[in-house]
């Protein structure tokens, strides 16, 4: 059990498809002349804590349901390949969940102080995430298992992570912010979208019934397709409400990079369609960061 092993188990690739959220909230706050160093540094901390926890809770959790075997299409995962044992998976879940939980009391208090309602609210929402990342497989009725993966994801990396960071920036929501963080929900749905249509096989021998698996790789593909429309149509309603300058649509060039990621899921086997992931990825990031530089550039 070395440091590459765990490394590799926390899954590095996955984090800038979790920070894009904060990095949108970001750019919002930033626009409105609300944005706080330090509360962005917290929510950095706080979300990448979340997602290791994420990943080595779906690591654990799949090993123990089957999900992760040996013919499995994408990348060997620790406790499956042997590499790290199923207890120190579970003390590394246990461990995540702490830090987790210490660097969201440290934000809400650096954002809101120790006030009532406001912290016991973000503290409520704080231990639900962690809830989520663990429930996702881990569990004798885990979520991800009958296919409630895809609201969950809209949910903690859409609405919550970037309405919710939004709040701890400004103190006070803004509703057409609900449109953008649609945005980032779809696209990371997107995202797990295309992992289950990759392990659409080996979930459906273990009894996890994602949506690919429900309705098929097809249906699944024009799914996809209908979030990467989503997403930009979103973005696109909120920068008609906000309109200052052409600089705004700076982020419709992404559609440029996800269109080909919708044709590829949509034409390819779901045995090719590992480095997508990636790709969606990295295109969901560079979205945010177009979309909050048109903000800025407008202001």
């Amino acid at each position: 059990m070395s440091i590459k092993s765990w490394l590799q188990a926390f899954r590095l690739r996955t984090l800038p498809l979790a920070l894009a959220s904060i990095g949108m909230a970001g750019f919002l706050a930033a626009s409105a002349n609300v944005f706080r160093p330090s509360i962005f540094i917290g929510c950095v901390v706080t979300t990448i804590f979340l997602q290791i926890l994420s990943n080595l809770a779906n690591d654990y959790g799949d090993s123990i349901h089957g999900a992760d075997h040996a013919g499995r299409k994408g990348p060997a995962r620790a406790v499956q390949s042997g590499t790290i044992s199923l207890l120190h998976m579970k003390i590394a879940v246990i461990v995540f969940s702490l830090l987790s939980l210490v660097s969201g009391i440290v934000l809400i208090d650096l954002s809101v102080g120790w006030n009532g309602t406001a912290f016991f609210f973000f503290l409520g929402l704080g231990v639900l995430s962690i809830l989520a990342a663990i429930g996702y497989t881990v569990g004798k009725k885990p979520y991800g298992y009958v296919g409630l993966g895809d609201i969950s994801v809209l949910i903690f990396f859409g609405w919550v992570g970037v309405m919710g960071s939004y709040y701890l920036f400004a103190q006070q929501i803004e509703w057409t912010i609900l449109l953008p963080a649609t945005s980032c929900g779809f696209f990371a749905v997107g995202v797990l979208n295309i992992n289950n249509i990759r392990d659409i096989e080996s979930d459906q021998a273990a009894g996890k019934y994602s949506i690919p698996v429900r309705i098929g790789k097809q249906k699944a593909a024009y799914y996809h397709i209908f979030l990467i429309l989503g997403g930009l149509v979103c973005a696109g309603i909120f920068t008609y409400m906000h309109w200052k300058s052409p600089w705004q649509l700076l982020f419709l060039t992404t559609a440029f990079a996800f269109i080909p990621i919708g044709k590829s899921v949509l034409d390819k086997p779901s045995v090719e369609l590992d480095p997508y992931l990636k790709r969606m990825a990295l295109t969901t990031l560079l979205f945010v960061v177009l979309f909050g530089l048109g903000l800025l550039a407008s202001n």
